[in-house]
């Protein structure tokens, strides 16, 4: 079973604490973490990624699929990242920023998966496409195929979904949930928005200035 665990975390910005957290996540769950700016969100990202600022300390223990990787480096976490931005390689195709992070098996089997992968979020037939002649809603879909085909074991949201209009965001929220849960990943998303909170159906915890959190 897939879960990512947060034991026991404080960061502290120049020795006063920011962020205290004591979570579990299990595969399919999505925890939400909301909070105004300066509130830590970005800098819990940092250290769930391994590259927390060093203007901060951490203490805690973060383990994945009952592994720890608190000292694990960056790109050997198995952890996707899903931005606001989706962040395209515009000299690659649409197929060629998928593939870009998929692990190496052979080309036949990886251009049959993402051929499937596309069909299976409506974008078949746009394998050989600049990212740039895509809509906003056509890139962000893309962005999470690359995300999802290269396997990760949970999965990081920051504030996904921020940028496309309110009907977009509703169809592209709705379908990366599904493959979150589909998949199976835990997962883990900042955002501003109250309605991603509630559409994301798990635990919130909102962070405040003073380095408190409370969850519902």
């Amino acid at each position: 079973m897939h879960s990512l665990v947060i034991k026991q975390l404080t960061i502290c910005q120049q020795g006063k604490p920011l962020i205290s957290l004591d979570e579990t996540i299990q595969g399919g769950e999505i925890l939400s973490i909301m909070g105004p700016s300066g509130s830590g969100k970005s800098t819990l990202l940092n250290w769930l990624t391994g590259m927390l600022p060093s203007a901060f300390s951490a203490q805690g223990q973060l383990y994945l699929n009952q592994q720890d990787i608190t000292l694990s480096a960056s790109h050997s976490r198995h952890l996707g990242l899903l931005y606001q931005d989706s962040l395209l390689f515009p000299h690659l195709s649409v197929a060629g920023n998928i593939a870009f992070a998929m692990p190496k098996t052979n080309k036949k089997q990886r251009v049959e998966k993402i051929s499937h992968a596309l069909e299976q979020v409506g974008l078949n037939g746009l394998e050989n496409r600049a990212p740039e002649s895509l809509s906003g809603g056509q890139q962000a879909r893309v962005a999470l195929l690359r995300v999802l085909l290269s396997e990760p074991k949970a999965i990081l949201l920051d504030e996904p979904f921020s940028k496309l209009d309110s009907q977009l965001r509703q169809e592209t929220r709705e379908l990366v949930f599904k493959q979150i849960r589909d998949h199976k990943l835990p997962a883990i998303m900042v955002t501003h928005d109250q309605t991603d909170a509630d559409a994301a159906n798990g635990k919130v915890i909102n962070l405040s200035r003073r380095g408190n959190s409370h969850a519902r």
